[in-house]
């Protein structure tokens, strides 16, 4: 691993442990409070911020095993380790969302009235607010960083911005005289939770899956022809994850090209690629000669 990757992967680190610290302070005051007062969303919630907190190390993990370098038995490298450990996120919110759904079904048919307090409202909305500044923080730094891991994360605690709106409603229709609206809620975040793990396993398994990275292979093509002794370009396909993407293509150099030329060529277009796409790793070509172009 060269110090540019080596860097990139401190930096991923260096924001999930910030991300789990902030988590594990946030999940503390909610799940206290919340058994305090009986407010079941809320405890529910502060469980929701428990298991982001569990994503972040889950998260670390991930990073450590994607960040080793090409081996014998990983030619390709180790990075889709990351996008593989995404998963383990989403069945932590699964897991968390089929809970809430049995917790707030057995609230229905034994009501509690929990007791809402100022100190209530004080830190719902104190710990909503850190979880947006970290929610745009981790977002920003997964685009910034193309890290599977760091934004699968944010949307973890997107889900969990949403739950803490749901939960001050439930608060004010507590205080207003109908504590039906907790075990409501509860039902509602459990939602929430389920919507955020379905879209991150949707973009998990179209990296696992070689879904294709790159729909439009114009510029790529545009990219090839520009190398000199390049007749035409055909059959490119795309694979990977968009900070990690191999190439295979089929490209037409003259008949009578000798061999060594052609293989020149390939390295040029490896060169050119590379240098006008630094998301690319692995570039293939398989040289034809033109006039046997195969469908």
């Amino acid at each position: 691993m060269d110090n540019d990757d080596r860097r990139h992967y401190n930096r991923i680190r260096f924001v999930l442990i910030a991300v789990l610290a902030l988590n594990w302070a946030v999940a503390a005051a909610k799940i206290i409070i919340g058994a305090a007062t009986r407010c079941q969303s809320m405890a529910a919630d502060g469980l929701h911020s428990l298991s982001d907190g569990a994503s972040n190390i889950i998260g670390i993990v991930g990073i450590a095993l994607s960040a080793r370098p090409v081996d014998e038995d990983h030619p390709y490298g180790h990075k889709k380790y990351e996008t593989f450990f995404s998963l383990g996120i989403a069945a932590l919110l699964i897991m968390v969302s089929f809970n809430l759904i049995r917790e707030s079904a057995a609230r229905f048919s034994n009501p509690v009235t929990p007791e809402v307090t100022p100190a209530s409202f004080i830190v719902m909305i104190a710990t909503m607010a850190v979880n947006i500044g970290v929610m745009k923080y981790e977002y920003a730094m997964g685009k910034r960083l193309k890290s599977d891991m760091l934004v699968a994360d944010s949307m973890h605690t997107m889900a969990d911005i949403f739950t803490s709106i749901s939960v001050i409603v439930a608060l004010v229709g507590i205080r207003a005289g109908y504590p039906i609206a907790d075990p409501i809620v509860t039902f509602i975040i459990s939602l929430f939770i389920g919507y955020a793990a379905f879209e991150i396993v949707k973009y998990a398994s179209r990296i696992l899956c070689d879904t294709a990275v790159i729909i439009d292979v114009s510029k790529i093509s545009g990219i090839v022809m520009k190398v000199p002794g390049v007749k035409a370009c055909h059959k490119i396909r795309t694979r990977g994850r968009p900070d990690d993407i191999c190439i295979d293509m089929h490209v037409q150099v003259d008949s009578a090209m000798p061999m060594k030329d052609a293989h020149n060529i390939c390295y040029a277009i490896e060169d050119i690629i590379k240098g006008n796409m630094p998301e690319v790793r692995d570039v293939l070509v398989h040289i034809e000669p033109r006039g046997n172009h195969r469908d």
